[in-house]
């Protein structure tokens, strides 16, 4: 008869990711995932199958737990170009907040290992192109209604917006002032108008 989990996979999970936000995936070693949670090597296994298996569970929370906390923020966005620029402020205070200088885990996961694992990759991408997808969505509705300019496609413009978003948050990493922050975003905003 199998054994029942007498765990918080849930809390596992969150520990385990701040293992992983802090060290990356290939520093991260199965003991340090013990120490971590608390539990033996043989409960992880059996929950999880993997040390990878257990980084795209951590990937897919953290995604899901970003993409939550962002879709209320955006809530009071009166306008998709004002969308546009509280993600930029959203960001902002994610940077202020992170004292460790740990930056995104997806950012960091894409630099590690998206040329090195094929479902690693495939994560990314799909990520990588549901963002695209609302960048140009938000962009389309911003020139319909005047508010961003016409001189690039919205699929253009998506893609400037997302290699700037994966940027700053990188950037975030190594500058922490806030006032420099403020002017990249803000050099970003009126790229649009």
């Amino acid at each position: 008869m199998p054994k029942v989990e007498t765990f918080d996979k849930d809390l596992v999970i969150a520990q385990v990711t701040d293992v992983f936000h802090n060290k990356g995936f290939n520093a991260t070693s199965m003991q340090d995932i013990v120490d971590a949670t608390g539990l033996n090597r043989s409960s992880i296994y059996n929950s999880f199958g993997s040390k990878h298996n257990l980084f795209l569970e951590c990937l897919k929370t953290y995604k899901e737990r970003f993409n939550a906390i962002l879709s209320e923020e955006l809530g009071v966005a009166t306008s998709p170009l004002e969308s546009i620029e509280l993600i930029f402020d959203f960001y902002l205070q994610e940077i202020s907040k992170d004292n460790k200088d740990k930056g995104c885990l997806l950012v960091n996961c894409t630099s590690e290992m998206a040329n090195q694992d094929d479902a690693i990759s495939t994560f990314l991408c799909k990520n990588q192109n549901d963002t695209l997808q609302f960048l140009e969505d938000l962009v389309a509705e911003g020139q319909r209604n005047n508010l961003i300019n016409h001189k690039k496609t919205a699929k253009e413009y998506a893609l400037y917006l997302y290699s700037n978003m994966q940027g700053f948050r990188m950037t975030g990493i190594l500058i922490s002032n806030t006032s420099e922050l403020k002017s990249i975003k803000n050099t970003i905003i009126q790229t649009l108008i």
